[in-house]
């Protein structure tokens, strides 16, 4: 009878026996495990909103944008300079090299208030150098929709730096990316009237009828005059007792326990090695062959010495063997309705690694043999 195992992750500097010891290691938790319903879905609307916005950065020690290079620079500059009542300058007269053009961008809240902070992120769109030690100027900060959300202004951070010498250059991160904490403030709210609302809906991250009508039943379950119905492998519906009721319906339904489920899959990283198997995953009947070469490659060294009476020296010659070693590790027979465990015991024993797995998942795919969903990242 085939045993229930949980989903294991192995990692290319594993061998394959330390993952199987690690597998055993988790067989007994055997029941799946319950959570939250606010760690698998979100509440429809309640979500965050993008901000952008175009500003300068001021105060750079010689590692801003060139005037000639970046013009829309120069055009700010003069602009700012302008409403400042500074004005007529040629372009003979606007030589800093102190300031560059950013992008701004930041995250508004779903229920963020007139008068609270964000932060936010600020990016070089000429040709700067670094960023590090510059002032970001007041800067407003609009919407998808093209109103204006928040202000934001201050000294940025710069965790990467940069370093520049006449024959040669170090740079370590981002140097024209920084990030000013609560360096905007809200100018004005997202109306959201969440008393208004006579039902709520609760979007699933990952769709599943399944959790879907886990989530329903245990809303329905609960404590309180509420109705739950599935409308889709993505949303449930709530209705509430009262429109006044909202705020605390949904403080108590974000807390109900559920157990989640998911497809069958098995998802690869081919450039590490890196495999993680569902725990639901089944494979038919097979026999399983993995053979190839085993490159050998020694090196030694050899003393070479020059004839009696001649002109040289003794000299050390490097040399090296290559030798190719067939291997072919026979059959492993892994019969019908073969769980995760079965899987691994049965690789195991022709000692199969990690990345020889990979090949092995994929033809099982191609032969019909895997069921499950196989994902190549």
């Amino acid at each position: 009878m085939p045993r229930r195992s949980d989903p294991v992750l192995t990692r290319h500097s594993l061998t394959f026996p330390l993952f199987a010891a690690c597998l055993a290691a988790l067989l007994p938790q055997a029941a799946a495990s319950q959570v939250r319903i606010k760690d698998i879905a979100h509440f429809e609307g309640v979500r965050e909103n993008q901000l952008i916005g175009y500003g300068l950065v001021v105060g750079l020690n010689g590692t801003g944008d060139s005037l000639k290079n970046s013009p829309f620079t120069r055009k700010s500059m003069e602009g700012m300079l302008g409403r400042l009542g500074v004005g007529n300058l040629s372009d003979e007269q606007i030589k800093s090299k102190n300031t560059a053009a950013v992008m701004v961008t930041a995250n508004l809240g779903a229920f963020a208030r007139r008068g609270s902070t964000l932060d936010v992120t600020v990016s070089s769109l000429g040709d700067a150098t670094s960023l590090r030690g510059g002032t970001l100027l007041v800067t407003p900060l609009a919407g998808a929709d093209g109103n204006i959300y928040a202000v934001g202004q201050g000294p940025v951070s710069v965790s990467g730096f940069s370093v520049r010498g006449q024959a040669a250059s170090v740079t370590d991160g981002v140097p024209t990316v920084a990030r000013i904490a609560n360096g905007a403030i809200v100018e004005r709210e997202v109306e959201f009237a969440l008393n208004e609302l006579d039902s709520v809906r609760l979007a699933l991250r990952n769709p599943d009828f399944t959790t879907a009508s886990r989530m329903a039943e245990a809303i329905n379950q609960s404590p309180g005059n509420t109705r739950a119905r599935v409308l889709d492998p993505g949303t449930v519906e709530i209705q509430g007792a009262g429109k006044s009721d909202i705020p605390q319906l949904l403080a108590g339904i974000e807390n109900l326990t559920v157990t989640p489920d998911s497809a069958a899959r098995v998802v690869i990283d081919a450039k590490t090695g890196t495999i993680v198997i569902g725990a639901n995953v089944r494979i038919d009947e097979v026999a399983i062959s993995q053979g190839g070469l085993t490159v050998m490659v020694r090196e030694g060294a050899e003393v070479s010495q020059p004839e009696p009476v001649s002109v040289g020296g003794t000299i050390v010659v490097p040399t090296t063997e290559i030798d190719l070693v067939p291997r072919d590790s026979g059959f492993a027979v892994l019969q019908g309705d073969v769980s995760l465990q079965d899987l691994v015991d049965g690789l195991n024993a022709i000692g199969i690694g990690t990345r020889d797995t990979i090949a092995i998942l994929q033809a099982l795919k191609e032969a019909g043999a895997l069921h499950a969903d196989l994902e190549i990242i």
